[in-house]
C-alpha cells in the first residue's frame, strides 16, 4: 500500500461539482440567457456573467435581475430551473483528469460526497449523465425550494450524518464558498485553479493548499488528511 492509499483509506473527500468535477459554465450562462428572454429582456453582451457558477441559485439571480431593474426573482427561478433541465445541464463535461482523479480516491477506500449548492437532485442527474454517481457514496445539495445550499450546512451535513471527524475530511472546490464551508466545520479546504475563481479568490479565502492541476490532487488530498492527523494527535498529547 502506497502513502497515498494510506491516508486516503476511511478518509471522506468532499467535492464541490460545478467548476471543480464539470465544466458547467457555458450550461450556466446559456441557461440565463434564455431565463432573461423569457422575462422580456434582451440580454446585455457586456454583462459580464462569468461569476455565476458557485452561489445559491436565489443569490445569483437577484444579482442579474439587479442590472436589468427587475424584482421577478421567484418567476426568474422557475424560468430557469425548466431551460438548466431542459438544454444547460447537458453542457457539464467533466474536466479532463478529475475522472481518474475520483477513481483513485474510491479505490483508495476513501468515502466521497458531493457538496453543492446545486440542487441535489439535479446534481445527482449531472454525476450519473457522466457515469460518476456511483463512485460518491451520498450527494449534498439543496433542496427542490433552493434551501439549504449554504456550504457550511452542506459539509456540517455529511459530518453530522455520516459520522465523520473533521480531522478525516477534506473539502475540494473551486470558489471561496467552498473554503469557507470547510473551515467553518474545521475541515482543510484544497482550492483548485481550474474553475471559476476570479483574480485573487482562493488566495482571499485561504485553503490550505490551491492545487494547479487535477493529476496533483491524490498527492495533495493524502498531505492534507496527514497534516490533519498529525494535528489531532500533537494537541491531544501536549
Amino acid at each position: 500500500m502506497t502513502g497515498i492509499e494510506d491516508a486516503l483509506r476511511g478518509s471522506a473527500v468532499l467535492f464541490d461539482l460545478d467548476g471543480t468535477i464539470v465544466d458547467s459554465r457555458a450550461g450556466i450562462i446559456d441557461s440565463l440567457h434564455s431565463t432573461l428572454r423569457d422575462l422580456g429582456h434582451t440580454p446585455d453582451p457586456s454583462h459580464d456573467l462569468n461569476w455565476v457558477v458557485g452561489p445559491p441559485l436565489r443569490d445569483l439571480i437577484g444579482e442579474i435581475l439587479l442590472h436589468y431593474n427587475d424584482t421577478r426573482c421567484d418567476e426568474a427561478m422557475e424560468f430557469y430551473r425548466r431551460n438548466y433541465e431542459k438544454n444547460g445541464m447537458k453542457r457539464t463535461p467533466v474536466f479532463a483528469g478529475m475522472r481518474e482523479v475520483i477513481r483513485a480516491a474510491g479505490d483508495a477506500g476513501a468515502r466521497l460526497f458531493i457538496a453543492t449548492s446545486k440542487p441535489a437532485t439535479l446534481a445527482r442527474a449531472i454525476l450519473k449523465q457522466n457515469d460518476l454517481l456511483s463512485h460518491f457514496s451520498e450527494v449534498y445539495g439543496a433542496r427542490p425550494d433552493d434551501s439549504g445550499a449554504e456550504k457550511p450546512e452542506l459539509v456540517g451535513a455529511v459530518l453530522r450524518d455520516h459520522e465523520i471527524d473533521s480531522h478525516r475530511a477534506v473539502m475540494i472546490g473551486d470558489r471561496r464558498f467552498d473554503i469557507s464551508g470547510a473551515h467553518a466545520n474545521n475541515v482543510r479546504a484544497l482550492g483548485v485553479r481550474w474553475g471559476y475563481s476570479g483574480a485573487g479568490e482562493l488566495e482571499e479565502a485561504g485553503p490550505e493548499v490551491i492545487v494547479a492541476e487535477p493529476a496533483d490532487l491524490p498527492a495533495l488530498i493524502a498531505g492534507q488528511l496527514a497534516a490533519a492527523k498529525r494535528h489531532i494527535h500533537t494537541t491531544t498529547t501536549i
